[in-house]
């Protein structure tokens, strides 16, 4: 194998780990934001998928390892295609916004939850 496929290969290897990653992450807000959770694991794994969002906007809402992978030789520039089928590779912007609006959402409900448990708890107290 030349150098050039061989350096594709970790660039896509690498973008598949970290989607895996970024999923997990998205995954895990959604499980807290549905169990009525929201804590400092759930902010960090927020902020992975705020990170991959804002990376993937600010570059036209196109993977930034996509020009990487065209310049190493992969016809279409793809990152995606080592280990997703093609067809579920081109569908997960689709598929990540409303998980996105939904885990917000929950969490936002959350937040309104908590600060009217806390309000109620300072009129019972009298504070």
């Amino acid at each position: 194998m030349d150098h050039r496929r061989l350096l594709l290969r970790v660039v896509k290897s690498i973008h598949t780990i970290a989607w895996f990653t970024i999923e997990a992450c998205m995954a895990y807000v959604l499980y807290t934001g549905v169990r009525g959770r929201t804590d400092r694991k759930t902010g960090v794994a927020a902020v992975v998928v705020a990170g991959e969002t804002v990376i993937f906007a600010a570059n036209g809402f196109r993977c930034p390892l996509t020009a990487v992978a065209q310049d190493l030789g992969d016809s279409d520039g793809s990152v995606t295609d080592i280990y997703l089928p093609r067809w579920f590779a081109r569908t997960l912007p689709g598929i990540h916004v409303p998980l996105i609006l939904a885990a917000v959402l929950l969490h936002w409900r959350n937040w309104r939850n908590h600060a009217v448990r806390d309000s109620q708890r300072r009129l019972l107290l009298g504070r």
